[in-house]
C-alpha cells in the first residue's frame, strides 16, 4: 500500500476499506481457516494503527461525538451513518443490516433520543405524496356526505 493512500485514510469507511484490502490480499495468497479470520482482521487493524495510519479504531463507539458532529451528520438530503460514514435517506434498513435497532444505535453513539432516522428531504417528500393522495383522512369525506343527504 503506498504512502499517499495511507495518508488519506481518515474516515471510518477508509479505515475499514484498508483493513479489508489487507486481509483479502493475505487470504488470496495464503490458506486461512475461516475460524482464524477474526484474529487476522484484528491483526490487520492493529497493523494499520501501528503504522500511524490512525490513532485507534476510527468511528468506534468509544469516541466522544460532539454536538457539532451530530449536527453535521444530519443534512437535508441524507443522514450520515456513524457506523460507516455513508449517507442514507433512511437509517433503519442500514442499521438492521448492522445488527442494530434505532435505540441501540442512539445509545451506542451517545445520540439524543430525538435523533432522526429519516432525512428531512425524504420525510417532506413522503409527506407531500401522502397529502396529495389524501392519506390519513380516512372516510371522513364519505361519512360527511352520507350524513348530510336526506333520503
Amino acid at each position: 500500500m503506498d504512502q499517499s493512500r495511507i495518508a488519506d485514510a481518515g474516515s471510518p469507511a477508509d479505515y475499514r476499506r484498508m483493513t479489508a484490502t489487507l486481509v483479502s490480499a493475505y487470504v488470496r495468497r495464503n490458506n486461512v481457516p475461516a475460524s482464524d479470520l477474526p484474529a487476522l482482521i484484528a491483526s490487520a487493524a492493529d497493523a494499520l494503527i501501528g503504522l500511524g495510519v490512525v490513532d485507534g479504531p476510527v468511528g468506534s463507539a468509544d469516541q466522544d461525538i460532539t454536538q457539532a458532529e451530530i449536527r453535521r451528520s444530519i443534512t437535508h438530503e441524507a443522514l450520515i451513518s456513524f457506523e460507516d460514514g455513508k449517507g442514507y435517506k433512511t437509517l433503519k434498513r442500514h442499521l438492521t443490516a448492522c445488527g442494530l435497532t434505532p435505540e441501540t444505535y442512539r445509545a451506542k453513539w451517545g445520540l439524543p433520543r430525538d435523533y432522526p432516522m429519516v432525512a428531512p428531504e425524504y420525510s417532506e417528500r413522503r409527506s407531500a405524496i401522502a397529502t396529495s393522495l389524501q392519506l390519513g383522512h380516512g372516510h371522513q369525506a364519505t361519512a360527511r356526505g352520507a350524513g348530510s343527504s336526506k333520503a
